[in-house]
């Protein structure tokens, strides 16, 4: 507690004290503010469980469907050797979870212990209507509702497939990014299901990952997902004030030259206009853009993820 080993004790015993009223403080303050968070990454866990349940038992499992991943190594082996999904669900992703104490924390591992024990469970007692027999209907609502459940899962702050935490794990200790493991792992899945059954059912398979993965996405990154654009103009100025003015967003402006001059010409300077917006706001930004300056380059990209600065970003996990 004590910064000079050598202080005395009454010095440690009221640094103690005025250490450990501050730690109270602090844990008071954060369990106000938090409170209500905590409810809804509940609330989305809880949500996401019921879904992927019902993806499973309404959709896959009635009609020998598979999916990729853990889920879809656990729905192969029990339809190879009839032990129920629910077992395997908690015993194939247990490695993972004990990866994720050391990849990502303590907090993110008990979570998604908790979040896979009750969708085992969920699976196992809570009886589900099979919806369909039509196969393309199982391999698209399949993989919609599994993937809603896997993306409500992750706004709660776990997992309920052990995959993403093998990716990020693998991703820190080799050059792949961690899409590519998740379809490195994928590919090995749909070959063995192609093998193990037909490749029919390999080719549902991968149909039911695609409506997964796509809905996965939407759900974590959403409408709000954020798009980088950068507009170069010599009409820089007027396109700053109706980007804050007309579309109530921050910008950037970066100091640069023209590159294209011949040699020997002096370079023009230019200001570069930087801004994050939503994919929403993409079609009024250009509208904009072009009532100024129709001869604007300008330039877009997919970001990944912002913090700070005028961004308004939906509460995640």
């Amino acid at each position: 507690m004590t910064q000079n080993r050598y202080i005395c004790k009454n010095e440690k015993l009221e640094s103690m004290i005025k250490q450990l009223k501050k730690k109270t403080s602090i844990k008071q303050k954060y369990t106000s503010k938090d409170f209500w968070k905590l409810i809804r990454e509940l609330s989305f866990i809880a949500l996401g469980i019921i879904s992927a349940s019902f993806g499973l038992k309404g959709f896959l499992l009635p009609n020998s469907f598979i999916d990729g991943g853990v889920t879809g190594i656990s729905l192969i082996i029990s339809e190879l050797t009839n032990i129920p999904l629910s077992y395997l669900l908690v015993v194939l992703n247990i490695p993972f979870i004990i990866l994720a104490l050391s990849t990502i924390n303590r907090q993110f591992a008990f979570r998604s212990l908790v979040a896979i024990v009750l969708l085992a469970l969920t699976v196992h007692f809570v009886p589900f209507p099979t919806i369909t027999n039509d196969k393309l209907l199982i391999a698209v609502f399949g993989g919609f509702f599994l993937g809603l459940g896997i993306g409500l899962a992750i706004r709660g702050g776990s997992v309920i497939d052990g995959t993403e935490i093998l990716a990020v794990f693998a991703g820190r200790k080799t050059s792949m990014t961690i899409a590519d493991v998740i379809l490195v792992l994928n590919v090995f899945i749909f070959m063995v299901a192609a093998y193990v059954f037909s490749i029919e059912i390999a080719l549902y398979a991968i149909l039911t990952y695609l409506a997964a993965s796509k809905t996965v996405d939407f759900i974590v990154s959403g409408i709000e997902e954020y798009i980088g654009v950068t507009i170069i103009s010599e009409h820089s100025e007027e396109i700053r004030l109706a980007i804050i003015e007309n579309l109530g967003r921050g910008c950037t402006l970066y100091y640069g030259k023209k590159g294209f001059a011949q040699r020997g010409e002096k370079l023009k300077k230019t200001d570069i206009v930087y801004t994050l917006i939503t994919r929403l706001e993409l079609s009024k930004l250009k509208e904009e853009v072009d009532k100024i300056d129709k001869d604007a380059f300008v330039v877009m990209h997919s970001i990944k993820d912002v913090k700070g600065g005028m961004i308004k970003k939906k509460p995640m996990a």
